[in-house]
């Protein structure tokens, strides 16, 4: 018996999720289906929603498909999330650890959807599961619908296994070292003493999301606080000229602002250079690799911008696979098990965000 406790290893699962993409041009149409029936992308009532988004998922899947034509006929979001939960385990079971860690990806939109990982995760038999959302400000829209349906997948399944969850990271200091280190090494090699503007594009929501109580704007602009001043330590620089943006908005609802093509033409009119940071992508995707690498830089060609470069998403470098491992053995480590938390262990949003997955304060949850 004494041999037995000896040996013992806890097994933890840990979950990556993201949105998902399609995996091939047939895939579209069903995937955008998927995303624009979910409540918290469109709230309607049930029926109207599902019919709206069979509706806009028909409109839309023509033009969808020929984005994805553009990168090989289909999303790389669930490769790249898989290569990202592979450098997660590998890094997670180096040295000796009393733990066993696996990793697992779920997407929202796509497959392998909650319900099929959830049963992988039930023939792995963990101790304990970490939910990792790949997005490090929290949204209603990604995070919070993410671990929603999780949480309805792990019941249905009768998955009762001690959970522990991630809601967000925007000050997470791995997170942004990866930036900092990559962006200074991009400011000495492409602008040398030229003049330029670093653009920290996210994806946009509607104003009306954000009004609600969404805190995701505000967690950007934390993210961006935090790099810009990393930025100056690392390059010396006094004053990093730098605008935060939106992009890939879409439909007649009025969206955040500023949006980022507006931003390309403001820095090509004042003959500013750009580097523009996916500041809220963690992986490569069609936003990424279409919006931002083709029809932006051909806008910024067309506004005289004398150079465009496009930062890679993090993906799996490594100070950023480090980040997310320290994360993970944090909220393993936490005491508030059945309970989502930041990277802080705490609710870092101020009171007057209602949306907040922390609703309440760090002493109730």
């Amino acid at each position: 018996m004494i041999e037995e406790e000896t040996n013992f290893r806890r097994r933890v699962a840990v979950v990556l999720f993201n949105i998902g993409g399609p995996d091939n041009l047939a895939a579209v149409r069903p995937f955008l289906y998927n995303l624009f029936s979910d409540p918290a992308i469109i709230t309607l009532p049930a029926g109207l929603r599902h019919l709206l988004a069979r509706l806009l998922a028909w409109r839309r899947a023509p033009v969808a498909r020929e984005i994805y034509k553009l990168i090989g006929g289909k999303s790389p979001i669930t490769a790249g999330t898989r290569a990202q939960a592979a450098a997660l385990e590998k890094k997670l079971n180096t040295g000796e650890r009393k733990s066993e860690f696996r990793c697992f990806t779920t997407m929202r939109y796509w497959y392998p959807r909650a319900h099929q990982t959830v049963e992988e995760v039930k023939e792995f038999a963990p101790d304990d599961i970490v939910l990792l959302p790949l997005f490090p400000q929290y949204s209603t829209t990604t995070v919070g619908t993410s671990l929603g349906e999780w949480s309805r997948a792990a019941r249905a399944a009768r998955l009762d296994v001690p959970t522990h969850a991630c809601c967000c990271y925007p000050l997470e200091e791995g997170v942004i070292e990866a930036h900092a280190t990559a962006i200074t090494r991009t400011i000495a090699e492409k602008m040398g003493d030229r003049p330029f503007r670093l653009l920290l594009s996210a994806h946009s929501l509607p104003q009306k999301t954000v009004d609600a109580g969404d805190p995701y704007v505000w967690q950007i602009d934390q993210t961006v606080d935090r790099l810009i001043k990393r930025l100056q330590e690392e390059t010396g620089r006094a004053h990093i000229d730098h605008r935060v943006c939106y992009q890939s908005r879409v439909g007649p609802l009025k969206w955040l602002e500023p949006d980022t093509q507006s931003e390309i033409r403001r820095a090509g009119a004042e003959g500013l250079a750009l580097i523009v940071v996916p500041i809220a992508f963690v992986s490569e995707h069609s936003e990424t690799l279409v919006e931002l690498d083709i029809k932006y830089a051909k806008l910024a060609t067309e506004a005289g911008v004398p150079v465009y470069y496009r930062m890679p998403a993090l993906g799996t470098d490594d100070r950023f696979i480090d980040a997310l491992s320290k994360i993970t053995l944090r909220r393993l480590g936490g005491s508030d098990c059945g309970s989502a938390s930041s990277e802080a262990g705490e609710r870092i949003c101020p009171a007057g965000f209602a949306a907040c997955h922390l609703r309440a304060g760090p002493e109730e949850v």
